[in-house]
């Protein structure tokens, strides 16, 4: 009866107190996060409940699984077991109190800061480096584990004495994830691209999505995602439309015949833009850049915040001018001209020949509506 009533004495104590535990601490998070609002990182805190818990009941049971007798005749097995699950909660633990300090930290920066650059900038370092925190975390709790092993640790003697010769070979052997590696470092804190920045890459348009250690994710204007290494942005020049003073400036161009009325489409140009809310009127203006024999060439100037509002306000300057244009003033449409121009002789008449006719304009002249 004793060898039945121990384990489960033991067993049901060590749930009670974990329980218990759990739930002081659960509570007392969230009695200092109601007195201090202010600080995200209570309310953080409150997510390592479950890893907590996880290590407090592993670590009690390690302890106490020998006068438990609840493996008979596989002791060490059941220890080993136990110690094992002990470092993976710890690590578990580790890294989720590490997540919850620098979330806790960015969210305070981030609601104070007043510049979305630095707030990126932020962002995108702070998310390394806690990838690359976790990264370490893991490496040490997995050695950990294979060194509780006997064997592992005759083992290890032998692979430190020719660490050397092996740190070489995986060297090259991983050249290329080792520039991931260190090109993902450089990125986070040689701000060259941050996370929300928009870029230019292979003439694909699109928005920085995510950045690992490894590769980096870039969502396109038509909801793709291209996913490179993080060695492209080290290794070859790229557009980056955010970095610095995100405004932009734009162009619009139409080919318009000669008779074009380009005071009038200033005018228009100028009400098109105080009717469109992303102009944010810095600057605007018309002028005639080029002229070839058929037609002109007209640039429109406009200036919005970002890229998103300077494409957006391009289309609609362009399919409200073309409109205008269209409906008011059609003879400005270019054309082509199938008549004979005057002067020109038919083959076989002389020069001392009266001259043709002109060709009448059976088009709209340039006051018509």
């Amino acid at each position: 009866m004793e060898n039945v009533l121990r384990p489960v004495a033991v067993l049901g104590s060590t749930l009670l107190l974990t329980l218990a535990v759990g739930w002081t601490v659960d509570r007392a998070l969230r009695s200092v996060d109601a007195r201090h609002p202010e600080t995200p990182l209570w309310d953080l805190l409150r997510r390592c409940r479950l890893p907590l818990q996880v290590v407090l009941c592993t670590a009690i049971l390690r302890g106490a699984f020998p006068t438990a007798h609840v493996a008979h005749g596989h002791p060490e097995a059941v220890g080993q077991v136990l110690t094992l699950a002990l470092i993976a909660a710890s690590a578990w633990l580790v890294v989720r109190v590490a997540a919850a300090v620098i979330d806790s930290s960015y969210a305070r920066y981030a609601a104070t800061a007043r510049s979305v650059p630095k707030i990126r900038r932020l962002r995108t370092q702070v998310t390394l480096i806690q990838r690359v925190f976790t990264a370490v975390v893991g490496v040490i709790a997995v050695a950990s584990m294979l060194f509780t092993f006997p064997e592992m640790r005759t083992l290890g003697a032998s692979v430190l004495a020719s660490a050397g010769i092996i740190g070489i070979v995986a060297g090259v052997a991983a050249q290329s994830t080792l520039s991931n590696l260190f090109a993902g470092l450089q990125i986070a804190f040689g701000d060259m691209v941050r996370i929300g920045d928009t870029v230019v890459v292979d003439g694909e348009w699109g928005e920085v999505e995510e950045i690992t250690l490894t590769f980096l994710s870039v969502r396109t204007w038509d909801e793709r995602r291209i996913t490179m290494p993080v060695s492209y942005f080290t290794s070859k020049p790229f557009e980056n439309w955010s970095r610095g003073d995100p405004r932009m400036t734009g162009t619009v161009f139409l080919h318009l015949d000669h008779s074009a009325p380009v005071d009038l489409m200033r005018k228009r140009l100028l009400e098109i833009l105080e009717q469109s809310p992303e102009w944010d009127r810095r600057a605007w203006g018309l002028v005639v850049i080029d002229s070839t024999p058929t037609t002109i060439q007209v640039r429109a100037l406009l200036t919005a915040k970002d890229a998103g509002d300077i494409f957006t306000l391009r289309c609609i300057v362009r399919e409200q001018l073309v409109d205008w244009i269209r409906c008011d003033h059609p003879y400005a449409l270019p054309r082509i001209s199938t008549a004979p121009a005057p002067g020109i002789r038919h083959e076989g008449v002389s020069r001392d020949a009266a001259p043709m006719p002109e060709a009448k304009d059976l088009g709209p002249g340039p006051g018509a509506r």
